[in-house]
């Protein structure tokens, strides 16, 4: 009788208020595409970071703070001690040691390609453990960051992982971290399960089970949500804002990102395959190493037009690496005035008064309003004199041949958009992944897809590297971000905002990464 009666209690109740608290449901637009915690990649991490801890982790502002190190302190300039918190267990049930955490940390600087967290810990040179619970940490130059830097690193069983291959990350015996989940299954291109962990030291998930499937298409993934089939979304185009706020059984959760929209530009060959003249011929000369040609480019693009319209407000203009209230923002920069006529004035003064024809490329799937923006792009580029054509790529294609150099050693992709924020929420570490002169012994340009290489622009970051002094560090930050936007290294075009649906009475906490954790949700009080 009392089973019947609980049973006509949950059918009287109204939709909203059934969301099952053992099972949650997340949508994402992008998919996982590796099982191994140390290849970088922005779904991958999200997923990552609730079964591999990190020493230090960090809030939606993505200020850092304790995780699996309790406290750490600068012995001399070039070593820090770590303390690992007590009475932490692998989901295995054995204990996490400092042996586990430098293992962690040589494993990550030395995994190979170019996706990698490797300039997280590019300056250690030598780790001590000295007991079960300490850690020392030598670094070849001074690294004021190294702490906040340790947020990249997940932290692995030295027992589980070594020479663990994709197969035992997914699900086999390197399988194991010491977060509040555990992993249980990723199906490529389908979907990846966790599950809570019996072994985590805090307050037990109210999540049994977590399923995070992919859904590229915007429609889709919002229909999904409307129709019940899954709980949250991620990455809701503003489009589709007012079907979740007309829905009773549904809400929206926005905030800022971390993220920028850029136009990466080939400036250093002598010579691109994606620059040609009215004949179709390719150019003598590569234009984009001119940085007048570079300036006609960023006065063509109306970043307030693609911010309102293509990206129906889910963007906000930029004019350098990060917005307002995230590290190294300049309020002095203001953001490059959209000037047609001065842009034909300008390829006119570099030697280019009928213009040229250019290919670009960019992704069409790694958030709303990608392609629209890039095909947006392309006409303003085509009104200044530039005359554009695009392709669209799906991101592991994007991936790929971004990364790749033709047999010239000339990057294949001469000038290509693509959404990049740094997991550190640094601007120095975004600028050191994407303009760095390139130096895989010091993980520097790991995402220098062009090959951009300044020694002014190296030696200014060395010098925000180097600096302990927190606003002695900011001005040197925002010093190498004015040199990178004056010399064009790389285009700013518009900064992400971020916005979630998800099913009542559920809430979410939005965050500047935007990653959709599932400890992030719960059911509303």
């Amino acid at each position: 009788m009392r089973s019947l009666l609980l049973a006509a209690c949950l059918l009287a109740l109204p939709a909203q208020a059934q969301v099952q608290p053992q099972n949650l449901r997340i949508a994402m637009k992008a998919a996982v595409d590796s099982s191994d915690p140390h290849l970088t990649f922005t779904p991958n991490r999200n997923v990552q970071l609730h079964v591999w801890e990190t020493l230090l982790t960090q809030d939606e502002r993505l200020i850092a703070r304790p995780a699996l190190a309790e406290s750490w302190r600068a012995i001399d300039p070039l070593t820090w001690e770590f303390k690992l918190r007590p009475g932490v267990r692998f989901h295995d049930g054995s204990p996490l040691t400092a042996a586990d955490v430098a293992f962690s940390i040589r494993r990550a600087l030395a995994a190979p390609g170019a996706r990698t967290y490797a300039a997280a810990v590019r300056n250690v040179t030598e780790m001590t453990v000295v007991d079960d619970l300490t850690l020392i940490v030598k670094t070849r130059v001074p690294t004021p960051l190294q702490p906040h830097f340790m947020v990249a690193i997940a932290i692995l069983s030295e027992r589980g992982a070594t020479d663990a291959s994709e197969a035992d990350f997914n699900g086999g015996r390197a399988a194991i971290g010491t977060g509040p989940y555990r992993w249980i299954r990723w199906s490529p291109a389908q979907n990846v399960v966790i599950e809570r962990s019996a072994n985590w030291r805090g307050t037990p998930e109210p999540w049994a089970r977590v399923t995070y499937s992919f859904i590229p298409n915007d429609s889709a993934r919002v229909a999904a949500l409307l129709a019940g089939d899954v709980d949250v979304i991620d990455s809701v185009p503003a489009g589709l804002h007012d079907r979740i706020r007309a829905n009773p059984q549904t809400a929206l959760f926005s905030g800022d990102s971390i993220f920028t929209y850029y136009f990466y530009l080939d400036s250093m060959s002598a010579q691109i395959p994606n620059a040609t003249n009215a004949e179709g011929q390719v150019l003598a000369q590569n234009p984009l190493r001119d940085l007048r040609v570079r300036q006609a480019m960023n006065h063509a693009i109306n970043r307030v037009a693609l911010a309102e319209r293509a990206m129906e407000g889910a963007a906000s203009p930029a004019g350098q690496i990060a917005a307002d209230g995230f590290s190294g923002n300049d309020p002095a920069l203001p953001v490059p005035a959209f000037d047609p006529a001065l842009s034909r004035r300008l390829l006119a003064e570099a030697g280019y008064p009928q213009g040229f024809n250019l290919t670009i490329h960019c992704t069409l799937d790694r958030f709303a309003g990608d392609a629209r923006s890039c095909q947006a792009i392309a006409q303003m580029l085509t009104v200044a004199g530039i005359r554009t054509t695009i392709e669209a790529l799906p991101m592991p294609v994007y991936l790929r041949r971004s990364a790749n150099l033709l047999p010239s050693g000339v990057p294949e992709l001469s000038a290509h958009l693509a959404m990049f924020g740094s997991s550190s929420g640094l601007a120095s570490e975004a600028m050191t992944a994407l303009v760095r002169t390139p130096n895989a012994a010091l993980a520097h340009g790991g995402w220098n897809r062009t090959r951009y290489s300044n020694p002014e622009l190296d030696r200014m970051l060395a010098d925000a590297d180097a600096t302990f002094d927190e606003n002695d560090r900011d001005a040197a930050t925002r010093r190498a971000v004015r040199f990178t936007v004056d010399n064009g290294a790389l285009l700013p075009v518009f900064f992400m905002r971020s916005t979630w649906g998800v099913r009542k009475p559920l809430t979410l906490t939005p965050r500047g990464d935007q990653y959709t954790m599932a400890t992030d949700v719960r059911l509303a009080p």
